[in-house]
């Protein structure tokens, strides 16, 4: 009878060893992916920091919520197979929060921003409406609602579309002519055309109807992050810290 105690309470203090040698939920570091380049959400400045109003909110977040995080600069289609594969708890990176994607197993965290997506053409272009895209080429971004936009459009007035993996590519493509319009996040599109000089101008009357972005997770053992996320959102909204985040970039 001793000898069994003995091995129960041997068992237990061993169990409760393991315990101790793993994370606790306030010590957990989460690892969070992201884009490299989705201006002004994500983007490395003129000083090679990476920064951003999805950069800065999190930071915010963090903060508030008290948990530490590591974000990892991927590249869009990198990002999503990071979260996907487990190799990252989360994704932010100006991602629309589309049923196709809630069908797919990502799990959306409140919408932080709302946004539309724009077509858009070369600086000297006569393009003004979608008709004018008939028998000509729009390149998109994968796997984006600007990408879902334009193949909703693409039948019926018309057009083809190619596929590229990062902004700056596709933006590139129009600008020497080899699509006649790209479909982009119209607050990127207008920030990069502003600040990086493209050769590039939004048509009016060529947007989406708009919907917000959220930061996803894609299994539900990650659910603390999404909570925490949740909930410093309302609060630096409350305190006003994020509008001066969003003053900061867009204003």
């Amino acid at each position: 009878m001793k000898k069994v105690l003995a091995l129960v309470l041997g068992l237990t203090m061993m169990a409760a060893m393991l315990t101790g040698c793993g994370k606790s939920a306030a010590s957990q570091k989460w690892i969070v992916s992201t884009d490299t380049v989705f201006k002004p959400f994500e983007y490395t400045n003129d000083k090679n920091e990476f920064v951003g109003i999805d950069v800065d909110l999190l930071a915010a977040i963090a903060e508030d919520q008290g948990f530490e995080y590591e974000l990892q600069s991927l590249g869009w289609d990198a990002a999503v197979a990071a979260v996907q594969a487990g190799q990252a708890d989360a994704i932010i990176a100006g991602a629309t929060i589309k049923q196709e994607r809630i069908d797919n197993g990502w799990i959306f965290s409140d919408g932080y921003f709302d946004a539309t997506q724009t077509f858009v053409v070369k600086g000297d272009s006569d393009i003004a409406s979608f008709e004018d895209l008939a028998g000509k080429n729009v390149a998109v971004k994968n796997g984006t609602a600007g990408a879902d936009f334009a193949n909703s459009l693409k039948d019926q007035y018309g057009f083809t579309v190619s596929v590229f993996e990062d902004s700056p590519t596709m933006y590139q493509d129009v600008i020497l002519g080899n699509s006649a319009a790209c479909v982009e996040d119209t607050p990127i599109m207008a920030c990069s055309i502003k600040e990086g000089g493209l050769d590039l101008k939004i048509p009016a009357g060529m947007e989406s109807e708009g919907a917000p972005y959220g930061m996803a997770i894609m299994d539900e053992s990650d659910r603390e992050l999404l909570d925490m996320f949740n909930k410093g959102l309302a609060n630096i909204k409350a305190n006003g810290k994020y509008q001066e985040i969003i003053d900061k970039y867009l204003k």
